[in-house]
């Protein structure tokens, strides 16, 4: 498949599209408010095929790439669902101990392009761990619609523990020089930020992609560093902004917030046609910058 930008898109059908994968419209609703961008001899199911993840774009980080290596992991969380499974991702040649990144997926699991961005943050010195918030339900099932509809199988609080367990695992680990950090995308973002209260000093540093905001009374518990990216096209996200940074503002925590023109959200995966090349690269230096200054690396 030729990949395909944004612009190739009118803006309304990208933002239907937005509403079906986070869950606000079901699928035959996506399927008849699309019916009139189906012209010249594209049908609806082509331009949800075009729309679709091709996982091949977004392998910059091979598995068997031979400056890192990579693993399964299982991690006990006695107050979420048990255990978690992800993937670890490391330096092969790593000497003494090294920071830890907290990989956090999307609403649709541990799928190849969060697997690959753990990989990217071993090549630049850092143990990254991804985990699946789907393991109870058998894991990221390789299929997009499937993972979102496993989602919301999963209870919400219970994946919050398992991921705030793995967490404090990553930081607990030997290898690990005990500073961590978080990013995450979408669903993601917004868990990082829900990690930054539930950490609060135990973790370094926070970048959540378009992720929705932590409640105002919880700010004061933020410790971290917070780096945030948001898309200016994406209005379902952006509305929860001016409030969060007025919080984070009052309560002096330290942040950055940038806002990216003309980016749609989910910019950063470079598997799908909203992907925006120029904002994803710019926003992914900012986030081993913020790294390197605050977690180490």
């Amino acid at each position: 498949m030729d990949r395909k930008r944004a612009s190739d898109y009118p803006q309304e059908l990208l933002n239907l599209f937005d509403k079906f994968v986070h869950g606000d419209i079901d699928r035959r609703a996506f399927f008849d408010g699309a019916q009139k961008f189906a012209t010249g001899g594209v049908t609806v199911a082509a331009l949800v095929e075009s729309l679709t993840p091709n996982f091949a774009w977004a392998q910059q980080v091979p598995k068997d790439d031979p400056r890192i290596r990579v693993e399964s992991a299982t991690v006990p969380s006695p107050a979420g669902n048990g255990s978690i499974r992800g993937v670890l991702a490391r330096p092969a040649n790593a000497s003494g101990k090294l920071p830890g990144i907290l990989v956090v997926h999307e609403n649709r699991g541990l799928n190849p392009y969060i697997e690959d961005v753990a990989r990217r943050l071993a090549t630049e010195n850092y143990i990254a761990f991804a985990p699946d918030g789907l393991t109870t339900v058998g894991g990221y099932p390789g299929n997009e619609d499937q993972a979102r509809a496993l989602f919301p199988k999963v209870d919400g609080g219970k994946m919050t523990a398992d991921f705030e367990a793995a967490a404090r695992w990553l930081k607990g680990r030997s290898d690990c020089t005990g500073r961590i950090g978080v990013v995450g995308f979408c669903f993601g973002g917004g868990m990082s930020n829900k990690l930054a209260v539930l950490l609060g000093g135990d973790l370094a540093a926070a970048v959540p992609f378009y992720g929705s905001v932590a409640p105002a009374a919880d700010v004061p518990k933020i410790k971290a560093a917070l780096l945030l990216h948001y898309a200016s096209l994406d209005a379902r996200i952006n509305a929860g902004w001016p409030d969060f940074e007025a919080a984070l503002k009052a309560n002096r925590i330290r942040y950055e917030g940038h806002m990216y023109e003309g980016a749609n959200h989910g910019f950063h995966n470079d598997t799908t046609p909203r992907y925006d090349e120029a904002a994803a690269k710019l926003a992914w230096k900012r986030t081993l910058d913020h790294f390197a200054k605050y977690v180490g690396g």
